[in-house]
């Protein structure tokens, strides 16, 4: 991967796209991984609590070996860049450089569970937009991998980010991915560079409605939950 321009893409946009971060193998690998309920510490079905439509499931420990090196070994190249954005917005929160580091940060603060998860949405489900705070320490970027090929498994459902300006009308966007694309996003806020210098930018995000099929997404979140 680039990561330089990846940094660059993510400064300016706040997002950045990993095209083929797996194939179609390792994608048909995790889809699988949803009926085997022993993966997965909880399930959480989104018109119950009002977060759209469809479903997902947070895995449990141990992980999976492809989430678990996915997410071990992203994790040191975005860590530079998330102290970058700390230390421009004035913020005192600093992130290690390993993951098992940044785990036990977590720990310290009552966060012990894992939030790596699969979703799985069907005609007519949706994500309402939302941010992935799980508790007091949260890392500020994560990261969501397509796992179905658009136009062959399902139709819509497409990203969407929505960025928050101050003083300004909000300005969404869609990230148009392939079958194992990544897209890192920016958690909760990022900075930008305005004419009186750095302010903050708050970011949700979503997915749109799908139109037929069936859509599956894998999420890296690096922070864990209370």
């Amino acid at each position: 991967m680039d990561w330089q321009a990846t940094g660059a893409a993510l400064d300016l946009e706040g997002h950045a796209v990993l095209p083929r971060l797996l194939d179609a193998a390792g994608c048909a690998e995790l889809r699988g991984y949803y009926a085997e309920s022993g993966r997965f510490r909880s399930r959480v079905v989104m018109q119950r609590h009002n977060f759209g439509r469809g479903e997902y499931q947070y895995f449990a420990e141990p992980l999976p070996e492809a989430v678990l090196r996915l997410r071990g070994e992203i994790y040191p190249w975005l860590a530079p860049l998330a102290n970058r954005w700390a230390e421009r917005l004035g913020e005192a929160s600093r992130f290690p450089a390993s993951l098992a580091q940044f785990r036990e940060q977590c720990r310290a603060a009552g966060q012990a569970r894992p939030t790596p998860l699969l979703l799985r949405y069907g005609a007519g489900d949706y994500n309402c937009l939302h941010q992935d705070l799980y508790g007091a320490v949260h890392f500020p970027l994560q990261v969501i991998v397509l796992l179905s090929e658009p136009g062959e498994d399902f139709g819509g459902g497409e990203l969407v980010l929505v960025e928050q300006r101050p003083r300004m009308q909000s300005r969404p966007q869609v990230l148009p991915l392939r079958r194992g694309d990544a897209a890192i996003i920016a958690t909760r806020h990022r900075p930008a560079q305005g004419t009186r210098g750095t302010y903050r930018l708050n970011l949700r995000h979503g997915v749109s409605r799908v139109d037929w099929g069936e859509r599956f997404a894998l999420g890296i979140i690096f922070h864990d939950a209370a």
